[in-house]
């Protein structure tokens, strides 16, 4: 049976597994099972995420791979589960950095910061450019960029750009969903990202945030 765990490292976020490794040696061991396949998949695409090809770049039988990671949609469910967890750590750091900070511009920090993570996350890039999502890995990217449209709420509640309310967070998630989009538009056209697009994307979510921070009077916008 799929036993769905909290992986090290995940943000607390579950991973469906085949099986749960108990022992450090066994959770080291996918550790690099993933590590391989994240090597994998940027130096051959979505596709050659088969167990053959991953046991075989991670130097362990393709029986002890499928202990925990059976077929090809549960390593590309596992690396995506990883790249959430970590931009969803990210957007945590930038919320306590806002809690003790003053942005002149959080609409350029925010894009800033995400496109520094796109430049380096070539895994991420492989995986949301191809096209072998599986329907977990798409209800989970969904999951994912509701958690995100929170971290921008907390962002502009601790800059005291908003109040908190349910039109904030339904504001947050389409400032995210349409950031996303432009992101990843801006990074199919240049590895390092279309300046003139990331400009645009920021120009556009300014204007939108702007709007938001102006629906609540008494507070700065």
């Amino acid at each position: 049976m799929d036993d769905p765990v909290a992986q090290p490292g995940d943000g607390g976020r579950h991973v469906t597994l085949r099986r749960t490794p108990q022992q450090a040696r066994s959770k080291a061991r996918l550790a690099r099972v993933l590590e391989a396949a994240e090597r994998v998949l940027v130096g051959e695409g979505v596709q050659a995420l088969t167990t053959t090809r991953v046991a075989a770049e991670a130097r362990v039988s393709v029986g002890s791979l499928y202990q925990y990671l059976p077929d090809r949609d549960a390593i590309v469910d596992a690396l995506a589960a990883g790249y959430f967890a970590r931009l969803e750590s990210a957007m945590d750091d930038l919320v306590r950095a806002a809690e003790a900070e003053r942005w002149d511009d959080p609409v350029g920090v925010l894009v800033d910061a995400y496109a520094a993570i796109y430049r380096t996350e070539h895994g991420f890039r492989a995986l949301w450019f191809g096209s072998g999502l599986t329907e977990r890995t798409r209800a989970a990217d969904r999951a994912h960029k509701r958690r995100m449209a929170d971290g921008v709420r907390r962002v502009l509640l601790a800059l005291g750009l908003a109040r908190d309310d349910e039109a904030l967070a339904r504001a947050c998630h389409a400032a995210v969903l349409a950031a996303d989009a432009l992101s990843q538009e801006a990074f199919r056209r240049d590895p390092e990202g279309d300046p003139g697009l990331l400009d645009e994307a920021k120009l556009m979510l300014r204007g939108y945030l702007t709007g938001v921070a102006a629906r609540y009077p008494g507070l700065p916008s």
